[in-house]
């Protein structure tokens, strides 16, 4: 869900409190009691109008705090169109992460968009090479200072040539999207 649905329905949720409110007030069926009754009874229903008034303010503050933090998380995920795009963006940042470790990143294997929690989607780029294990610790401290939602999300390492002592890396990397991204699962046979 994109933050401005999540905006709309907040905005949406905040108008439907103030008009259940208004209703409340206007709807009230009049009763026939005695003046006395009547006024103490209407005193007590006004104040807890008011009293349930005046936490609307404080709910809708409450909400623009939370959509505010949720905008600030979001920042780092993966904004496109389609999952093919994140991939090409994930597969380019790993190639020039590697490049400046004097690594040759080969390959680049597509995995399927996956869901990733109840809101997200998960795209993946899997990378082979061959490098010392200095070159590698410092390409995945260079992938962890990345302003995006990307991490190693699997890693084979097996040892290399020995001689230049070396390591061959299977790595695959993965970033979060947006769940639009990821194809709905149907369940259940056709017949």
């Amino acid at each position: 869900m994109s933050t401005g649905n999540i905006r709309a329905l907040a905005f949406l949720a905040v108008g439907l409190m103030v008009i259940l409110i208004f209703r409340a007030v206007e709807s009230a069926p009049p009763s026939v009691v005695s003046t006395a009754e009547s006024q103490d009874v209407l005193q007590a229903r006004l104040a807890r109008l008011r009293q349930t008034a005046a936490t609307v303010p404080a709910r809708a503050a409450v909400l623009r705090s939370v959509d505010n933090q949720l905008q600030n998380r979001e920042t780092g995920m993966l904004h496109f169109d389609t999952a093919a795009q994140a991939q090409a963006h994930l597969l380019e940042v790993i190639r020039r992460l590697a490049t400046s470790e004097k690594i040759q990143a080969l390959g680049g294997d597509l995995s399927a968009p996956a869901q990733f929690g109840a809101n997200y989607g998960q795209v993946a780029v899997t990378v082979n090479f061959e490098t010392t294990i200095e070159s590698f610790v410092n390409f995945l401290a260079d992938l962890s200072k990345e302003p995006e939602l990307i991490a190693p999300a699997e890693m084979h390492i097996a040892a290399g040539n020995q001689k230049s002592k070396t390591i061959n890396v299977r790595i695959t990397v993965a970033g979060v999207v947006s769940r639009k991204l990821v194809p709905e699962h149907k369940t259940g046979l056709a017949l």
